[in-house]
């Protein structure tokens, strides 16, 4: 399976297990993991999740090439009015996940890889590291409300450069800006998140709930509107056949 579920005392650990393809994102991968997701948030076993990589990668993003397939289908009329349907139903899910969710970043993170970040919590990443969103590079819009939760969460200036310049993040870098919280030794990112997981799994169940829906309540509407313009562009340009220019 290309997303696994393992629970022990309060804790889910949900890994992304593609290592050969970076755990590249497949519609099939988006749904599995918007399903563990559901799974966790309904299962009163888990107090806390912790999302990470097999491999060398956290996630390196979108599969390219079904991308390509996809938008090939939706200009000749097939039945797809989105940006792979099942990238939607992951971001659906990742919106209202009521319990605390810790990103363990254990390798490069692009595009969706990063863009699901702000999602999350906490974010613990491996000091060797690195991320990127290279929209502007494939010609296409930012995607997964990026283009509002990056500004909220580091900056305009400094989200409107990433998203315009597509460069690299390193770890130490990450966590100046306050896309993540603190760098762990290499190959300990899974480690000190899930030790993390762990403290919060022994606090009030009640507390740790509520404080999370009045965080994510802080947001309003705006992930939602700003996902809309988002996709509404993507489905202009695959409408056209292919990526902006």
């Amino acid at each position: 399976m290309s997303i696994e579920m393992e629970i022990n005392d309060g804790v889910a650990v949900i890994t992304m297990n593609r290592p050969e393809r970076k755990n590249a994102f497949t519609r099939e991968q988006y749904e599995l993991l918007a399903d563990a997701l559901k799974n966790a948030d309904t299962n009163d076993d888990v107090r806390v999740v912790v999302l990470t990589g097999a491999g060398a990668a956290f996630s390196s993003g979108q599969d390219l090439k079904e991308m390509m397939e996809l938008a090939s289908g939706v200009a000749s009329g097939s039945p797809s009015t989105s940006k792979g349907g099942g990238f939607t139903v992951l971001l659906d899910a990742l919106e209202v996940f009521s319990k605390p969710l810790i990103a363990a970043v254990n390798g490069v993170a692009v595009g969706i890889g990063m863009t699901l970040l702000p999602f999350c919590d906490l974010v613990l990443i491996d000091e060797t590291a690195r991320m990127r969103v290279p929209f502007s590079e494939l010609g296409v819009p930012p995607e997964a409300a990026s283009s509002v939760l990056f500004a909220d969460r580091i900056g305009w200036q400094r989200a409107a450069e990433l998203l315009l310049t597509a460069r690299w993040v390193d770890a130490h870098e990450a966590v100046e800006i306050g896309l993540a919280l603190r760098t762990t030794p290499a190959g300990g990112a899974l480690t000190q998140a899930h030790e993390l997981a762990t403290t919060i799994a022994g606090k009030s169940a009640y507390s740790t709930k509520v404080i999370k829906q009045l965080m994510v309540a802080g947001r309003g509407s705006r992930t939602q509107e700003a996902r809309a313009r988002e996709e509404a562009l993507f489905a202009d340009l695959f409408r056209s056949g292919g990526f902006g220019g």
